[in-house]
């Protein structure tokens, strides 16, 4: 973990330096669970430590479990362990693609209190959108039993490049109508709207990202260089380093989707350009194609269908598609030189990972692959739901979150 992890902070927070936020991200993380632990890992008086504690159990993030081992060498009772309570408060999420969206209550530890599917279409626009969200919400707290006051925040995926400093996507060549538009915002008056509650934080990502960062902390937690490609309508990748997702500069990270491949020079792509991974091998490519051949396709979702169903054509198609974003791996994966590939997304079976793995294993250079796994997801379609629920969770109990929240609680 980097220096600006639980580790790091605590590292340099000794001699009386480390906040409560500090206290409460080693209780989480489980590095230090007991008092005494505390003492030792921060430097601080037991005094002081009680303190810092009594404010956490005041606004209800902690609480005391079962006891643990003897602090002391000099031996005496069991030490209390320190737990993270995380019923004290639920997170909301949401997973939109081209056609249909997923939504979910979540505790803070990620279990899946209440969900949603349906069909709701990125193109009506973010009004049409981000209200029904709105509503979707408030009917998931009324079947998990959670009062929306208990909300804390709200994570949304999208399926487009998002700048994470404004929660604004940016040119998204799936997404008409919602380049620059302020979804934060309009989230936030949605779920008030329909709750009556009061605004909460919304963050908003890129799914392949939060699917990314779901998978990595759930399934691959020592994955210290993790890469999840989602195969849908489009295509994207998501990075997770050193536990950390990965954007770039101003969220363009991973779009590969329409990194440039010379047998798809005639291939119109949506975002205008010809060429594009995405044009010659997405799902929506693939459904293309499986149309001009007279088989019913229009999405992503289609292809999945008869792929299930083991049609021949879509079989053979998703094969080749597999090999065409294999040749483009080749070249993440010989820059990246990740221990775990985990493809995902509508195309994620069979026939494409065997196309992915051919030309991967063929065009990368051994040293590369050598320590590879190549996986299919784990989570399935509610990578994006516990990612961004988790996106939600680190934010706010973030250490230098705590203490702003803590005094606005008045604790």
């Amino acid at each position: 973990m980097n220096g600006s992890g639980p580790r790091g902070r605590a590292g340099r927070a000794g001699g009386g330096q480390a906040s409560a936020g500090d206290l409460l991200a080693l209780v989480r993380t489980g590095r230090a669970t007991t008092r005494g632990a505390l003492q030792q890992v921060t430097g601080l008086s037991r005094a002081t430590v009680g303190q810092r504690l009594d404010r956490l159990f005041r606004a209800g993030w902690l609480r005391e479990g079962a006891g643990g081992p003897v602090d002391s060498p000099q031996g005496g009772r069991p030490s209390i362990t320190l737990e993270f309570d995380d019923d004290h408060a639920v997170v909301l999420a949401a997973d939109l693609d081209t056609r249909h969206a997923r939504a979910a209550v979540l505790s803070l530890g990620g279990e899946l209190l209440a969900e949603h599917a349906g069909a709701l279409a990125i193109q009506d626009g973010p009004d049409i959108v981000l209200a029904e969200l709105g509503r979707w919400f408030a009917e998931l707290l009324e079947k998990a039993g959670r009062p929306a006051v208990e909300v804390c925040g709200i994570g949304l995926a999208v399926p487009g490049p998002v700048d994470s400093d404004t929660g604004r996507v940016v040119q998204p060549p799936i997404m008409p109508g919602w380049d620059g538009y302020d979804i934060r915002s309009r989230l936030a008056d949605a779920f008030t709207e329909h709750t009556g509650s009061g605004p909460v934080p919304v963050l908003v990502d890129n799914d392949a990202n939060l699917m990314a960062y779901g998978e990595q902390r759930t399934g691959h937690p020592d994955c210290s260089a993790f890469v999840l490609v989602k195969v849908s309508t489009g295509i994207g990748a998501g990075v997770v380093v050193g536990g950390t997702i990965y954007r770039g500069i101003d969220g363009g990270a991973g779009d590969i989707g329409h990194i440039r491949v010379p047998e798809g020079a005639e291939a119109l792509c949506r975002c205008g350009s010809y060429g594009c991974l995405a044009a010659l091998a997405s799902g929506g490519a693939v459904a293309r194609r499986l149309a001009e051949a007279g088989v019913p396709a229009a999405s992503g979702s289609d292809v999945r269908d008869l792929l299930a169903a083991g049609h021949p054509e879509a079989v053979g198609l998703a094969r080749e598609a597999g090999r065409q974003v294999g040749d483009v791996l080749a070249t993440v994966v010989t820059l990246l030189n990740p221990g775990v590939l985990m493809i995902a997304g509508d195309l994620a079976g069979i026939p494409f990972v065997t196309g992915v793995r051919e030309l991967l294993y063929q065009r990368a250079l051994p040293r590369s692959t050598a320590n590879l796994e190549v996986v299919t997801s784990r989570l399935g379609e509610r990578a994006g739901l516990v990612g961004a629920g988790a996106l939600v969770v680190e934010h706010l109990y973030a250490p230098e979150r705590v203490e702003e929240r803590l005094l606005a609680l008045g604790v």
